[in-house]
């Protein structure tokens, strides 16, 4: 994995050879004098092979930085309970642990796919209930207002529930995932309990 450390390495050592290729460039032909290598423009030639090679390096860090594309979010510190509502809504995560790539929208609870690619989607839900009351905390997962996954725990005997999915799905770029609070389904938290992640794991286009 390129860390950003990485990437600066890799850059300097490509300015290296670049730098190497104008201070000496008998070093870079094999069998051949200075004066040959001056006389037939080779020191030119291998000084445009790096040129294009310091390109190369900068279309491929450039697309690198475009891919990235990850996010985590929870439930706002300051609201005990989501729902239960009559209807069936969209959860607005809006604790943001952290957004690479802007792509998850803290004001609509839409993460919307930037790159084509497979990647790794997780909820995790909880809910915790006054002793008497019979209440569910429930979710689903959708890509494009479909369906890809559920999660439902109901408090029995005991007053929390929680429950994790965890998914690896191939999205397409300008897909958008959200997480759907059920109707009369309650989540509650004060804790970060209950998350919405997600990153991308290779792209496929």
């Amino acid at each position: 994995f390129l860390t950003d450390s990485k990437i600066s390495l890799i850059n300097k050592a490509v300015s290296l050879l670049l730098l190497a290729a104008e201070v000496k460039p008998e070093l870079q032909i094999q069998n051949t004098s200075p004066q040959e290598i001056r006389t037939a423009g080779c020191h030119r030639r291998v000084k445009t092979d790096f040129s294009y090679l310091q390109l190369d390096f900068s279309l491929l860090l450039s697309t690198f930085l475009v891919s990235r594309s990850a996010f985590s979010v929870a439930l706002s510190l300051d609201q005990d309970c989501f729902g239960p509502f009559n209807d069936s809504r969209i959860i607005i995560y809006k604790h943001a642990f952290f957004i690479l790539g802007g792509s998850y929208s803290l004001s609509t609870g839409i993460f919307t796919v930037t790159r084509s690619g497979v990647y790794s989607l997780s909820v995790t839900i909880y809910g915790a209930h006054v002793s008497g009351e019979t209440m569910s905390a429930c979710a689903n997962l959708e890509v494009n207002g479909k369906g890809v996954s559920s999660l439902l725990e109901s408090n029995g005997q005991d007053l929390e529930d929680s429950a994790t999915v965890v998914l690896a799905v191939n999205l397409t770029a300008g897909d958008e995932v959200a997480v759907i609070l059920p109707k009369d389904c309650v989540l509650c938290d004060h804790n970060n309990y209950n998350t919405f992640t997600g990153f991308l794991l290779y792209t496929t286009a």
